[in-house]
């Protein structure tokens, strides 16, 4: 599949507000489900590109960028993923397996973002300390310039000259290479979800993580059924621990009621 001007200037413009809105508005248009969804829809396969994004999102379920610190960029990954997966006709599985590389790269893009901001912070600072108050606030406006373009100038450049490039780099990739990207992109989910249950109190709720294994790996339970089964048993356990304090509280109040009196 050849991708048209358009496309590729559409996907540029959401990769520059998708990381725009991940500092600031927040919508949600910077995760990699979302970015899957709208490459997918941009080229006329959503059904890849939720597969591409999807997969991505379990990768960062348990990861978060706290501070100044950076993290890999799966948006992108998941934009550029999802392209090459349409273009090149080979897969969401190869797509996601080409994503997770480029994600690992944009941490270097990021850095380099941050630190060309670092020029409109300290612009900014001075004019604060010259009370020059609008200007200053025009600093941080400015500073949206250079993270915008760190995810934009690679999603062009990729779009632009990568489609003939992925075409022929796939035409020669050996079987026993595509078998192996095959494989890792399997994997890949189930990498998402052991990162994420590092962090989930699993021991105090092993029964329900066994609950979900048994309605998903023998029942074949849709992932919306097991969602609204784990909802209701969040729901019995919530209203259970619910009555338990407040029958704990009303005997406190009993026996503090009963010292008084006497």
């Amino acid at each position: 599949m050849q991708i048209a001007w358009w496309q590729i200037l559409l996907l540029t413009v959401y990769s520059g507000f998708a990381i725009y809105d991940g500092n600031n508005t927040t919508f949600g248009t910077v995760k990699p489900t979302m970015a899957g969804f709208v490459a997918g829809l941009i080229l006329g396969d959503v059904q890849t590109g939720l597969i591409v994004g999807g997969t991505l999102n379990l990768l960062v379920l348990g990861v978060g960028n706290f501070g100044g610190s950076s993290m890999p960029d799966y948006m992108t990954g998941a934009l550029l993923g999802t392209a090459f997966a349409i273009m090149s006709g080979k897969g969401a599985q190869f797509g996601a397996t080409l994503a997770v590389p480029i994600g690992l790269l944009m941490i270097q893009l990021d850095v380099l973002a941050r630190f060309c901001n670092t020029f409109f912070q300290h612009r900014a600072e001075k004019l604060v300390s010259e009370k020059h108050l609008k200007q200053a606030t025009y600093m941080n406006l400015f500073g949206i310039i250079p993270t915008s373009i760190s995810r934009m100038l690679p999603v062009f450049l990729a779009l632009v000259f990568g489609s003939q490039f992925v075409q022929s780099v796939v035409d020669n990739l050996p079987m026993w290479l595509m078998s192996g990207l095959k494989t890792a992109g399997g994997i890949l989910p189930a990498l998402g979800i052991a990162i994420l249950l590092r962090y989930l109190p699993i021991k105090r709720n092993f029964a329900f993580l066994l609950v979900g294994f048994f309605l998903a790996a023998f029942l074949k339970v849709p992932v919306i059924g097991a969602a609204i089964i784990g909802l209701a048993m969040a729901l019995i356990a919530f209203n259970r621990d619910t009555s338990k304090t407040e029958a704990v509280t009303e005997s406190s109040t009993t026996e503090g009621e009963d010292m008084e009196d006497e």
